[in-house]
């Protein structure tokens, strides 16, 4: 199951993304907005993120205007590694090397037909492992305070 969230700037290409998870058999949970009325991103975040770290989804993506206010708070959940997307590449590498669990769009950023091919790249590239690991399990110390940069 995929987690998946907004605010008011990001409903479009979050609406967008839930018709190809329609179409592609995907099943998802929509944690909202529904609506173009201003709300505050920071809760939408939170509930896409907390459904990720507990395992009830296996990944989420998360809209705002820019990807960036959402991607701060849920990086702030332990155990989410949130990326901000807006191109191919970043979608790719950001689960091959960095196995992010959430992605992060802009719907002032990037247009609908753009995050539909974004969720499918992030949702079909595998974590690669291997070197990329090591980082990743640095990522985690740096989250738990065990962190030590003599090592």
């Amino acid at each position: 199951m995929i987690a998946i969230g907004c605010d008011h700037g990001g409903l479009d290409i979050k609406n967008a993304v839930i018709e190809y998870f329609k179409e592609q058999g995907i099943a998802y949970k929509d944690f909202g907005t529904y609506t173009a009325d201003s709300v505050d991103y920071p809760f939408y975040a939170y509930q896409v993120s907390r459904a990720v770290a507990d395992g009830a989804a296996e990944l989420g993506i998360i809209c705002c205007g820019t990807g960036i206010g959402v991607s701060m708070a849920a990086n702030k959940v332990k155990g989410i590694r949130a990326a901000v997307c807006a191109d191919e590449f970043c979608a790719e590498m950001t689960r091959r090397h960095n196995d992010a669990n959430i992605m992060c769009m802009g719907g002032r950023v990037i247009n609908e037909a753009k995050a539909v091919k974004l969720a499918d790249i992030f949702l079909h590239t595998p974590f690669e492992g291997g070197r990329h690991m090591k980082r990743v399990q640095m990522i985690t110390d740096i989250e738990n305070g065990n962190f030590d940069i003599t090592d």
